[in-house]
């Protein structure tokens, strides 16, 4: 029997409250009336008979006395099929590309189910960016989650559309390869921009699109990442494909998270966020990965901006212990006008060292990238001493650190945005740029590698 209340005891921003209500459920759905309009919202809290809803379209228009509430009894659950590939759809995943609605072959709770630990398959096999800075240094290993932590004003919605238009799967299951670009609080022109460089680049077809627009409630900030790995996990786990889920922007969902909780009179931990934020961001990260007994895998890129470019905010703070490294942005490296301007030293990949190497990439990979680490890591401190005796006074060694430095920044971390890198012509790449070291500055490598790839006359065409 559906029960309908009527009137409301409290409306508190994309709140509202109702009183005497029976039977409810934490996250079940509510249908509000308006005059003719219909609202969505979903229950957050309960105390006693009293429910605390939040209503998806805003509260404009809704009044304590003539408003009529009705509990659907199910939570908010995600119509999917097929047919998503190539769509555009609002934060809760509603079409909104004028293509009619989709025609689903089944729907799921967007909250989805947590996978049990046992049945998780190690991560193993690369995708490739066709960036080399990630593809050399940072490897994306297929299951895993690795962030981009960002600062403002610099490129990383260009980044994510360069990554989108170049993904890749390199065993011969790039047919089985799909993408879910999920937006939050981004500008309507910031939204265009997404739009339309995937249509002009041809990777719409394959990839799914979900837009919280900033003007939109912030209430659909919540759910949209839900929604999109809900979408993520039906392609992967029911149709057996590799999907990489791209969300941003984490600063906005987090910040909509404590206007929320502020909204809740909840008690605020660290900067106001709520003390929950960590639980509630592994509830989404933790949903990539791979599962016996199913061929698809979930890839995660959570793109966040850094408040003040502050590392140790608890945004980055803590998408940090939860996921497996990060990809850095610097701001300096994008003032010398390099793009993509990803700093090396405090990025890492964790899970890099198992999906590299013989058999996954190329069997030099593993200490080409550590020697690279090392020599640029000793380009630093050398400039750090030129900045203090100039770099005139250098020994020799140190001023061809120096100049290995700017051959590196130049010709390995800075790209084009449309240059599309395979692995292989990467590492041949950094082989160039160590041999503009001496052989016995080159201490990460082993001599049968040494032979094979420094010493080799075919290989050294192009060098610097």
């Amino acid at each position: 029997m559906n029960v309908e209340y009527i009137g409301l005891k409290e409306i508190s921003g994309p709140l509202v409250v109702i009183d005497g209500v029976k039977n409810a459920s934490y996250e079940e759905m509510v249908e509000i009336t308006v005059g003719k309009n219909k609202k969505l919202g979903r229950i957050i809290k309960i105390e006693g008979e009293m429910c605390v809803i939040q209503i998806f379209e805003g509260t404009r228009g809704v009044s304590l006395e003539n408003t009529h509430s009705r509990l659907l009894g199910k939570p908010l659950r995600m119509p999917l099929s097929m047919e998503l590939l190539g769509r555009v759809l609002d934060g809760i995943g509603r079409p909104v590309d004028g293509l009619g609605e989709i025609f689903p072959e089944k729907s799921r709770d967007i909250n989805g189910e947590p996978i049990n630990p046992v049945m998780r398959k190690y991560p193993r096999n690369f995708i490739q960016t066709g960036i080399s800075s990630i593809d050399g240094l940072i490897t994306l290993i297929r299951g895993q989650k690795l962030p981009v932590f960002s600062g403002s004003g610099l490129p990383h919605n260009k980044l994510a559309v360069q990554i989108v238009r170049q993904a890749r799967i390199t065993d011969g299951e790039n047919d089985n390869f799909a993408v879910v670009f999920a937006a939050m609080g981004v500008k309507y022109d910031v939204a265009e921009y997404f739009k339309q460089s995937f249509k002009k680049s041809g990777v719409l077809d394959r990839v799914v699109m979900f837009l919280n627009l900033a003007n939109d409630p912030v209430v659909e900030r919540i759910v949209t990442p839900r929604c999109a790995l809900t979408a993520a996990e039906y392609l992967a786990y029911e149709k057996g494909m590799h999907v990489l889920v791209i969300l941003t922007d984490m600063t906005s969902y987090a910040e909509a998270l404590r206007e929320i909780s502020s909204s809740k009179g909840e008690i605020p931990s660290r900067k106001g966020y709520p003390g929950y934020l960590y639980s509630d961001l592994a509830s989404i990260y933790e949903r990539a990965g791979m599962v016996k007994g199913s061929k698809g895998s979930i890839t995660q890129i959570p793109i966040l901006t850094m408040p003040n470019d502050d590392i140790t905010h608890p945004i980055p703070d803590l998408t940090g212990y939860i996921t497996e490294g990060q990809i850095v942005l610097d701001k300096n490296l994008a003032f010398k006008g390099v793009y993509p301007p990803i700093s090396i030293l405090p990025s890492l990949s964790r899970l890099m060292k198992d999906g590299i190497g013989e058999g996954y990439t190329r069997e030099d990979h593993p200490q080409v990238a550590n020697q690279l680490f090392a020599s640029y890591a000793k380009v630093q401190e050398v400039r750090a001493l030129a900045s203090v005796i100039g770099e005139e006074e250098l020994s020799h060694i140190d001023k061809i650190y120096m100049n290995f430095g700017r051959e590196f920044e130049k010709n390995f971390i800075s790209q084009d945005f449309q240059e599309n890198r395979s692995i292989e012509e990467t590492l041949d790449l950094g082989w160039r740029l160590l041999r503009l070291l001496p052989e016995e500055e080159l201490d990460r490598l082993s001599p049968e590698i040494t032979d094979k790839y420094f010493k080799a006359p075919e290989s050294r065409e192009g060098d610097f």
